[in-house]
C-alpha cells in the first residue's frame, strides 16, 4: 500500500516519516480537540503526514478500577469530529470482532493491539472493513513472525496493512526495542515505531504501568535513523493527570521541538 491509500492524509510527498499521534485515550471532547489542534498545526508546518490517534476504549487494564473510556459511541463520535474539523485521518484500536464494524464507521485506520495480533478472527474482521489495518507487534513475537499477521490481512482481501513495533518484553518489568527488526518488518509492510509504548515499564506492583518519557527522543531518533516509515507518539497537555498511560506519554509542549529535530535527521538521511 501507499500513504495515498489513507483518506485525508496530507503531505505524502514530503519524504518525511508519517506520524500517528494523540492521547492514549479519549477522555472528552475538549481535551481531544485541544490536542488535535496543536498537533495539526505542528505537522502542517513541518509537512509531516499526520493521523490523529485516540483509543475509544481501553480493554487491557491491570486493575478493574482503571479508566476504560467515556462510552464507545461517544468517544468514536469525537474521533469523527476531529477528522471533520481538522481534515485529518484517525486511528483507534479495537479489541473484539464487533468493534471492527462499529469503529470502521467513524475512523480511517483500525489498530490491532499487540496482545491481540495473533487473534485471527479479530484481524480478519478488521481487514474485511476495507480500512487500513495497523498491526502492533506482540511484545512476545519476533519481527519475522509479523509476516503471518500481514498475510492474514491480505488473505482477507485487504492489502492495506501497517506494522507497528512497540518493543519486546525484557524481563518482567521493562521493554526493549530491537532495531534489527525494522528492515525485516519493512519487507512485509510499512513499519511504524511506537516510541512511547516501547518505553513502558509494565507489571508494576501498584497495578499502574510505569515509563521512561525521558528516553522518548533517544528512541525516536534511532527509529528515524533506521528508516522507519512512521512514528507513533502518545501526547497529552497534562500527562501526570492523564487517565491512561500518563507515565510514558510526551508532554504536548515538547512535541514541536522533538518533531523539528526528527525532521532534520530524516532530511539528512535522505541526502546520504
Amino acid at each position: 500500500m501507499t500513504l495515498n491509500d489513507v483518506p485525508k492524509l496530507k503531505h505524502t510527498n514530503s519524504n518525511n516519516f508519517f506520524l500517528l499521534c494523540g492521547p492514549c485515550a479519549i477522555e472528552g471532547e475538549d481535551m481531544a480537540l485541544r490536542i488535535a489542534e496543536k498537533v495539526v498545526k505542528i505537522t502542517d508546518s513541518l509537512q509531516i503526514p499526520y493521523v490523529f490517534k485516540g483509543s475509544f476504549k481501553k480493554a487491557n487494564r491491570s486493575r478493574i478500577d482503571s479508566f476504560t473510556g467515556i462510552g464507545d459511541e461517544k468517544a468514536l463520535k469525537i474521533l469523527k469530529k476531529i477528522s471533520e474539523t481538522f481534515d485529518v485521518p484517525t486511528v483507534t484500536d479495537i479489541h473484539e470482532i464487533s468493534d471492527a464494524i462499529l469503529a470502521a464507521q467513524y475512523v480511517d485506520v483500525l489498530q490491532i493491539p499487540a496482545f491481540l495480533v495473533r487473534q485471527t478472527d479479530l484481524v480478519v474482521a478488521a481487514a474485511e472493513t476495507g480500512k487500513v489495518v495497523n498491526l502492533k507487534k506482540g511484545q512476545f513475537m519476533s519481527p519475522e513472525s509479523m509476516k503471518h499477521a500481514v498475510q492474514k490481512v491480505k488473505d482477507a482481501g485487504n492489502d492495506k496493512a501497517w506494522i507497528t513495533d512497540r518493543g519486546t518484553m525484557f524481563g518482567y518489568q521493562d521493554m526493549i526495542v530491537d532495531f534489527r527488526g525494522i528492515p525485516t518488518m519493512r519487507a512485509f509492510a510499512p513499519t511504524i515505531l511506537d516510541v512511547t509504548h516501547s518505553l513502558q515499564q509494565p507489571n508494576q506492583t501498584s497495578g499502574v504501568t510505569g515509563g521512561r518519557p525521558d528516553m522518548i527522543e533517544t528512541i525516536a531518533r534511532a527509529g528515524v535513523v533506521n528508516n522507519v516509515d512512521g512514528l507513533f507518539i502518545e501526547t497529552h497537555f497534562d500527562p501526570a493527570n492523564a487517565k491512561s498511560d500518563g507515565a510514558n506519554m510526551l508532554h504536548l509542549d515538547y512535541l514541536e521541538k522533538l518533531l523539528t529535530n526528527l525532521v532534520t535527521i530524516r532530511q539528512t538521511i535522505n541526502t546520504l
